[in-house]
C-alpha cells in the first residue's frame, strides 16, 4: 500500500547570501517535490533569512530532504513545523466583482471573515484577508459566485508558539564558520 504524502511546513533559515534559494528550491525540483507555498524574509538578524516552505512530502523522504538540506552551504537550520505548537498565516488580496446590486452583499462576506476592502472601484472591491490557509479558502468559496477577478496570495508564513527565536539556536560563529 503506498502511502500518503502530507504538507509539511519547514522553516529554514540560511545566510543572507545570493543562489541560496535557487539551490533549495533546485533540491526540491530533483527531488521531484512540489512546493505549495514559499515565503523568504529577512529575520530579526540581518545576516539570516527565512524560508518558509510548505510541500506535500513522505516522512521518510523529508527525512532525505532535512538531511540533503543541511548539506548546502549556507543553510544554517531547518525545522519541521508541527501544526500544534505554530503559528501560521497567509495574505490573500481578492478582485472581486461588485456591482451596485452586489456589493453590500459582497461586503457582508468580507466583514464577516474580518478582512477588508483595500481598493474601490465602480465594477471590482479588492480585498485584503489574513489567516489560516482553510481560512483563505473558505473566503474564496464564498466569494467566488460574484466572480474573483484576480488574486494573489502570499504563502504560509510561520513560526514557532513561545517566547524562543528559531535564530538563537543559530550562533554567531556559525555564520560565518561555514
Amino acid at each position: 500500500m503506498a502511502r500518503q504524502a502530507t504538507l509539511h511546513t519547514l522553516s529554514v533559515l540560511v545566510e543572507n547570501r545570493p543562489g541560496v534559494l535557487a539551490r533549495i528550491a533546485g533540491l526540491f525540483a530533483r527531488r521531484a517535490f512540489n512546493i505549495h507555498s514559499l515565503s523568504v524574509s529577512p529575520t530579526e538578524r540581518p545576516d539570516i533569512s527565512r524560508l518558509t516552505v510548505t510541500a506535500d512530502v513522505e516522512e521518510v523522504p523529508l527525512e532525505q530532504l532535512t538531511k540533503q538540506l543541511n548539506k548546502l552551504l549556507h543553510v544554517l537550520k531547518i525545522v519541521d513545523l508541527d501544526a500544534h505548537t505554530t503559528v501560521e498565516r497567509e495574505l490573500v488580496l481578492i478582485k472581486v466583482a461588485a456591482t451596485q446590486e452586489t456589493r453590500p452583499s459582497v461586503l457582508d462576506t468580507v466583514q464577516l471573515f474580518r478582512a477588508r476592502v483595500v481598493d474601490v472601484h465602480a465594477q471590482s472591491l479588492t480585498v485584503e484577508a489574513t489567516g489560516a490557509a482553510s481560512k483563505i479558502d473558505a473566503l474564496l468559496k464564498l466569494l467566488e459566485p460574484y466572480g474573483i477577478i484576480e488574486l494573489v496570495r502570499s504563502g504560509t508564513v510561520a513560526m514557532g508558539r513561545g517566547p524562543k527565536a528559531l535564530s538563537e539556536k543559530v550562533a554567531g560563529s556559525e555564520i560565518t564558520g561555514r
